[in-house]
């Protein structure tokens, strides 16, 4: 880590306002208690957020990590960006600006805090790491509290400084491996998790890619999935308990009437859902539908909810209108202020989604239906098209593909007309199209979920950590990615 740039003077009369962004990583929002989760997760998230508005509708179509930030941080979509693999080769293309880029220009210091080495995480003058995964033989990870021992000095000497601060926060808690730390290990769980008689994780084990990784944090000899989803809202719950501590780090500080903070997640995760055990590939409504909450004393509502649907790509251009930052930018996003004053704004009900971590697919969201269609197969074994009715079938478990091949034509000729709309737009062709190693594995496309099957693989914690930043093959663009930066080293 090294700050590459000191703190800019201030002259202004009035200094602008600052920004602090919570970035939480795989956090559900039908897992929040904020949300309506019969389970306390969130009550200290839920009682700062009545000072604020919170979206109910907020949808992260390009999956997961690095399109979903890539989004965040610019204010496009996948076509916008460019983006749409977590194994993205290369820095993000030097056609788009990211957040801390503009903030940065408009004399803002700019610190990250967990998410170095990940292209969407460019333009940022300080880069902040904590330790952030772990495992079953390393002991619980205290996640949170590891990041608030690197964030919370970080932001008082923000706060001391003349200038305005961005402040990026990444919290990785409800990211496997889920290893909250006592008493949130069994806050919602009074079960036997080595029951021998329950068999419902045998599937997981079973799964050859992640059965290592499984192995490598869940305790050994648990049988019982409800244990591990007690897990995942364990360490919500004690994230949710260390995020209140920043919370009253910037009460200390004398900030909060002059600090923008925001909320928001890059997607969902599957539980024990549709066979993609622990992790965040699917495009279903889980992965999908991600919390955002926006609080401002004196210009954002206090205690407002907005049931509108909402976008990634909406979230930059909000912010900058909210700190009064002016961007020639033309975003694929809109701004969400209008709707936080009652105002109406020209809904888009209708999505183009994408994700290629494990799976490279792509689908049409109305809100009727969900298609998803795989564009080569993949290591589930499901088929190639998959529809779901959402309002008779909210939790996506009946695929009527079959039953309703006119509704598949009809929503598949929507989603091409997207397509070439946007490729017509940006002058280049869909990234889902375009990025063919997007398993990192080399030879292209896979011809069979066989061959899927057999060939990813995840073995360890420390794997998928790397898997999160960049992958070896990508390390020749280690120069360019540097440049981009503005940093002298990584």
């Amino acid at each position: 880590m090294k700050d590459t740039r000191a703190a800019l003077p201030c002259d202004m009369a009035k200094r602008k306002p600052n920004l602090i962004l919570f970035g939480i990583d795989s956090l559900r929002r039908d897992h929040m208690s904020l949300y309506g989760y019969h389970r306390p997760t969130t009550p200290h998230i839920a009682e700062y957020a009545k000072g604020g508005v919170v979206f109910d509708n907020l949808f992260s179509p390009s999956i997961p990590t690095t399109p979903a930030y890539a989004s965040m941080f610019t204010g496009m979509d996948c076509f916008g960006t460019d983006v749409v693999a977590l194994r993205h080769a290369g820095g993000l293309g030097m056609h788009v600006k990211t957040l801390a880029e503009v903030l940065g220009e408009s004399g803002y210091n700019t610190t990250c805090v967990g998410f170095s080495g990940n292209p969407a995480a460019r333009g940022f003058q300080k880069y902040l790491d904590f330790a952030g995964w772990g495992s079953w033989e390393e002991g619980r990870s205290p996640k949170a509290e590891n990041l608030n021992a690197v964030a919370i000095p970080e932001l008082k000497r923000l706060a001391k400084e003349d200038a305005p601060f961005f402040l990026f926060l990444r919290h990785m808690d409800p990211h496997s491996p889920y290893l909250p730390p006592g008493p949130f290990e069994r806050m919602f769980y009074a079960g036997d998790e080595y029951d021998p008689t329950n068999t419902s994780l045998e599937p997981v084990y079973a799964f050859k890619p992640f059965a290592d990784y499984f192995r490598s944090w869940f305790p050994p000899g648990c049988t019982d999935k409800d244990y591990i989803i007690a897990q995942y809202d364990g360490a919500i719950a004690y994230m949710d308990a260390a995020i209140a501590n920043l919370f009253t780090a910037i009460e200390s500080l004398g900030i909060e009437e002059e600090t923008l903070v925001v909320i928001n997640a890059d997607h969902g995760e599957t539980l024990h859902d549709h066979d993609c055990y622990y992790d965040h590939h699917g495009l279903y409504e889980c992965t999908l539908v991600v919390p955002l909450i926006f609080r401002f004393p004196g210009r954002v509502p206090a205690g407002k909810r907005i049931g509108d649907i909402c976008h990634m790509k909406d979230v930059m251009p909000t912010i900058l209108e909210l700190l009064g930052i002016r961007s020639r930018i033309r975003f694929d996003g809109r701004s969400l202020v209008p709707l936080m004053h009652g105002q109406s704004r020209t809904m888009e009900p209708e999505m183009y989604l994408t994700e290629a971590t494990w799976m490279r697919k792509h689908g049409w969201r109305t809100p009727e239906w969900k298609l998803i269609r795989a564009l080569e197969p993949d290591f589930h074994f499901k088929p190639e098209v998959e529809l779901y009715n959402l309002l008779k079938d909210p939790g996506e478990l009946l695929n009527v593909a079959d039953e309703e091949p006119e509704v598949v034509a009809m929503l598949t000729e929507r989603m091409n007309a997207h397509i070439a709309r946007r490729e017509r737009q940006t002058g280049r062709r869909n990234p889902i199209f375009t990025n063919l190693n997007w398993h990192g594995h080399g030879g292209g496309p896979f011809t069979s979920s066989q061959q899927a099957y057999d060939t990813l693989y995840i073995g360890s914690p420390k794997v998928a950590q790397q898997l999160q930043a960049k992958d070896a093959g990508a390390r020749r663009k280690l120069k360019e990615l540097q440049m981009q930066r503005g940093a002298k080293k990584l």
